[in-house]
């Protein structure tokens, strides 16, 4: 997520250099030693000696490897280098890497990315107004809205079983969130104030500044806003950093401290429950956590998603996990990327704009459920074929899409207790957003299901001009007329 690394702003002048804001390019804050092999180039020439400034300190950016704080996913890391620059624009270019200590690459690490960043920047630039933002594209050419979406928008809201909750993820707001014009929690609290929805689920990487430790009133804020607008939380998006540093794991004792202030918190911001990927954390630790989920009456949803399934490995073996838990304080989450009868042509159009090969882009086009396209997709990738600059989001294609039958839910369905109803444009050719939710409707209605039901966007990291807010809505219309004739035609 490089949206905002560097602003209009990010390039100012100092008496005896400059000083270059560089954004956090992630979806949370992360601890400060994540940043490694730190460097900056300007119109081609590396900045050595380069330095960091922390608050009143200023250290050289090897030492972040010892730093014990957070990088705040709406602040940006200043950067200090000792080279006066001439007035007017220059290029500036921005190498490190990233290490993400809740995702496992391997037996032996954490998930380390590298990221190159580069901008022509005005030294010295104002920043934008507050709260600007560029002019949406046509939405028709963007791919982000089709005809029937727009009259599904349009006629009267569609009644759903009185146990369905439809709700809306704030991390649909994510590019506000990271530009910063706005603190986190007033974007929160703006989805219920603007008529979006009033049930939302919030992200605390995302939205506190205290994050892994979200303090009590940081948290009371956030409650008190959604109070006054007639709204709540419904699930908070907890996270379970694995890791400490390049190779040290966590012991389970460790991982439950980190987990336990987010689940407080959840409670004191008044959540039902709080999400987890599915098998992160493991029966040990899902039996330790089990007495204090009783005693704040909250659940822990595991979440299943993309190319995941329920007899998948290691999948099958997580939900076995909360099966045999029998517990009602674990349930299953299931994100219904799992199910998509074909990919988002907004996404097709940014790998053809890419240049990826034609026989490829004509398999993903019509042939995406067919397993055969795996093989396919990572031929591809072996081959070089990719260009470096999409490969984070050719990597989707493995990761985030999936392509099974709402029917492969059928048989873990009394372990599910909510649902994100993922999306990533409303092009709805072919029913390819609307179809699987109207068979996920038509699967619930005999089950008796009490839970929420989510809208969470996915395609923000490729349509950057959609806002969201106009997304979330369009989609929470089109999921509960679908949702209604899913359940209509099971009745």
């Amino acid at each position: 997520m490089t949206l905002s690394a560097l602003r209009d702003d990010a390039l100012s002048a100092t008496a005896d250099g400059f000083e270059l804001r560089l954004g956090l390019p992630w979806i949370r804050s992360l601890p400060l030693d994540c940043v490694d092999s730190l460097e900056v180039a300007v119109d081609g020439e590396r900045v050595d000696p380069l330095a960091v400034v922390l608050g009143d300190r200023v250290v050289d950016p090897g030492a972040l490897a010892h730093e014990g704080g957070w990088w705040f996913l709406q602040d940006r890391l200043v950067l200090r280098g000792e080279r006066m620059l001439q007035p007017g624009a220059h290029d500036v270019a921005v190498s490190f890497r990233l290490r993400i200590p809740y995702l496992q690459a391997g037996p032996d690490g954490p998930l380390t990315l590298p990221f190159l960043v580069e901008r022509t920047l005005e030294l010295g630039a104002t920043p934008a107004g507050r709260g600007a933002r560029s002019a949406p594209r046509d939405p028709h050419e963007a791919g982000l809205q089709h005809a029937d979406a727009a009259a599904t928008a349009a006629v009267s809201p569609a009644a759903l079983p009185s146990t369905w909750t439809l709700a809306a993820s704030a991390f649909n707001w994510t590019p506000e969130v990271i530009r910063a014009e706005q603190p986190a929690p007033d974007i929160a609290v703006g989805i219920v104030t603007a008529g979006v929805a009033p049930v939302i689920e919030v992200e605390p990487g995302q939205l506190w500044r205290s994050f892994p430790v979200p303090a009590d009133a940081e948290v009371d804020a956030l409650r008190r806003g959604l109070d006054a607008a007639g709204g709540r939380v419904s699930i908070v998006g907890a996270s379970l950093d694995d890791w400490v540093g390049p190779t040290q794991r966590r012991s389970d004792d460790d991982r439950l401290a980190f987990l336990l202030p987010q689940l407080h918190a959840a409670r004191r911001v008044g959540a039902a429950g709080v999400r987890l990927p599915i098998g992160q954390a493991g029966e040990p630790l899902l039996r330790r956590v089990v007495p204090t989920l009783h005693e704040l009456d909250l659940v822990l949803f595991e979440e299943i998603q993309g190319q995941q399934t329920p007899d998948s490995t290691p999948t099958a073996a997580a939900v076995d996990t909360i099966a045999g838990l029998d517990d009602p304080r674990v349930r299953v989450l299931v994100d219904i990327s799992m199910l998509m009868p074909a990919l988002p042509s907004s996404y097709l159009e940014q790998l053809a704009g890419a240049g990826l090969p034609g026989d490829l882009l004509a398999r993903l086009t019509d042939e995406w459920r067919d397993p055969a396209t795996t093989g396919v997709v990572v031929d591809v990738l072996r081959s070089g074929a990719v260009p470096p600059a999409i490969h984070t989001m050719y990597m989707n294609l493995l990761v985030r899409f999936g392509r099974s039958d709402a029917g492969v839910l059928r048989d873990i369905l009394p372990l599910v207790g909510a649902f994100h109803l993922k999306f990533w444009d409303l092009d709805d050719t072919d029913g390819r957003v609307s179809a699987p939710i109207r068979d996920l409707g038509a699967l619930l209605a005999p089950t008796g299901f009490a839970g929420t039901l989510c809208s969470e966007w996915g395609g923000h990291e490729w349509l950057l001009d959609a806002d969201a807010a106009d997304m979330t809505r369009r989609h929470l219309a089109l999921a509960r007329q679908a949702l209604a004739e899913g359940a209509a035609a099971a009745a």
